[in-house]
Parts: structure tokens; sequence; C-alpha cells
């Protein structure tokens, strides 16, 4: 098939390598524009655009994918279909309409549970047992078209986001290329959303790795490994930010919420409403990651301090 392929992140990869070596034919690649990216704040391009100056595919940046001037554009490189994945813009009507099967989304969740941004990481958070792939009708709402088809994925007990991200992505790829080819026989049998069933994973900010000591250590656990890469969770320690990587519930210690209730050589364990938290991996501001253990041959916390 002829497609035009939207999408920006690593996430987004996976799937366009998977397609192009399928033997479709990619007519053009559209994502975000260039950003700043590093410490020196050079201009970068995204993930996406990098794999398609590869394979030698034209590329387009739109800053708005809904202007005149974006949709004229577009309108060069007829396809048979859109596929979009991560891609950061809504599209407008007309351009759902444009291709001769629609455009399809690769959405990382089994919709319509987790509609929006962040899937991946919100699972975790959530404490679900299971997510998934599904590739997506796109209609003029956010993630609600039909479903043409689904993949299941277990989410392990110490997945991270970026683990589930990583399975999630290849999932994702494979299920495109068997989608398309159902897709171009006509063997597809789109099913509406239950909108009963549906619930919204807002895009992640910084401040929402924030611990709450006041939640229960499970809770905490899980907010740790969901932001794990990114944003992170994070506490404070005498007015630096200190970020936790790696956690595990102690279930069987009290104490006031966010006091140190021990440290061991290689464990820092916090109290939690319910429960408690060692911490095993860290990061105190201006330092680099590394174990609890390691942290503490150079370092002291002290029982009873409070985070």
């Amino acid at each position: 098939m002829k497609i035009v392929y939207m999408g920006t992140p690593d996430f987004a990869v996976g799937a366009l390598k998977a397609l192009i070596e399928a033997g479709h034919e990619i007519c053009a690649v559209v994502t975000q524009p260039d950003r700043q990216k590093g410490r020196g704040k050079e201009m970068a391009p995204s993930p996406v655009k990098e794999c398609a100056m590869e394979y030698g595919i034209p590329v387009l940046t739109p800053v708005k994918i809904k202007e005149a001037e974006a949709i004229e554009e577009l309108k060069r490189y007829p396809a048979d279909i859109f596929v979009v994945a991560a891609f950061g813009q809504i599209l407008s009507e007309e351009i759902l309409n444009m291709p001769k099967y629609g455009c399809v989304n690769i959405h990382a969740s089994l919709l319509p549970k987790y509609r929006g941004a962040a899937p991946i990481q919100w699972s975790i958070i959530d404490g679900e047992k299971e997510t998934g792939v599904t590739i997506m009708q796109m209609d003029k709402g956010l993630d609600t078209g039909d479903i043409l088809f689904q993949t299941k994925v277990p989410i392990a007990k110490e997945e991270t986001g970026a683990s589930l991200f990583d399975k999630l992505a290849k999932a994702g790829a494979e299920l495109i290329v068997e989608a398309l080819a159902k897709i171009e026989k006509g063997e597809v049998h789109p099913a509406k959303q239950d909108d009963n069933n549906s619930c919204y994973a807002k895009m992640l900010s910084k401040s929402v790795g924030k611990i709450d000591w006041n939640k229960s250590a499970v809770e905490i656990e899980r907010l740790v490994r969901g932001l794990n890469s990114w944003p992170s969770a994070y506490t404070e320690y005498k007015g630096k930010q200190l970020k936790i990587w790696k956690a595990e519930v102690m279930p069987h210690v009290e104490g006031k919420p966010g006091s140190i209730a021990k440290v061991t050589k290689d464990a820092v364990i916090v109290c939690t409403k319910d429960g408690a938290l060692s911490l095993l991996e860290i990061q105190l501001e201006g330092k680099k990651r590394m174990s609890t253990k390691e942290f503490l041959l150079g370092r002291t916390f002290a029982e009873g301090e409070i985070l």
C-alpha cells in the first residue's frame, strides 16, 4: 500500500521500519518540527525524522498540520492510507477523509481504556495487570474511533514505563503490518468503543512525579515504576530534590508518613500511610543515578529524618 506515515517519538520508529520492511511504499513522513535538545540547546530532528532520512523518505514538519498550506502539501503525496503513531497533533476531518482507507492510529492501550497522551505510564501507575495496542480507525474525537485490531501485553511485576514502552512499540509494529494486510483485503470488522468503559491518560508533567507519602507504599512504588524513565518520581531531602528510580514495598513497617524508619547498608526505608518503601536506587539533585548502597558509601541518612 502507499502510505503517509505520521509519528514523532521513538515509539513510532519501530512501526515505520516494519512497514518499510513489509514492502509498503512510504510516500512521505509527517513529524513534529526539530526541537532544542540537551544542555547545548541545539536543534535536533525527531526520532521518526531521523529514521525517514536514513531511508530517503520525504519528510514534512508542519507546525500546525490543520493549516491550509500543510494540507496542500499533504495532497502532493497521494496515499491509500495514513498511519499515525504518537504524532502529537490533532488531524482535521479534511485530512481524516483524504486517503482511500482513511487514517488509522497505533495506540498504546486497550481502548477504550487509557485514551490520551500517556497510556503506557498510567497503566502502570494505576496497577493494571495488562495493557496492549489498538489499531483504531481515526475520527474527529480523541482516540474515540472504531477499534479494528487489538493485541494484549501483560504488565510484569517489575515493569517500568521504559520497559513497557519498548514492549508496546514492538507489539504495535507487528500489529500494524498484520492490520494493513487485512484492511487491503477488506477483512476488517470495526467495533464501536464503549464510552462507559473509557478513561483518560492525561499528559505527564514533572509535577506528577512528586511523591505524596500519605499514599500507600503500593501506590508510590507503582508511581516510581511508571515514571521511570521520565519524568521520574521524586521527593525532597534537606532542600534538594531526590529522585527515586527503584523501590520495594515493605508491608509491615509503620511510622509517620515520609519519615525514615531504618537505614541498612543497601537501602533506606521510608514510612508511608500504609506500609513502607525501601529505596533501592536514587539520585540526589546534582549527582548521578546510583544504587542506594553506592550512595550510602559517601552520604548518610538518619533514622527519623523526614523526606
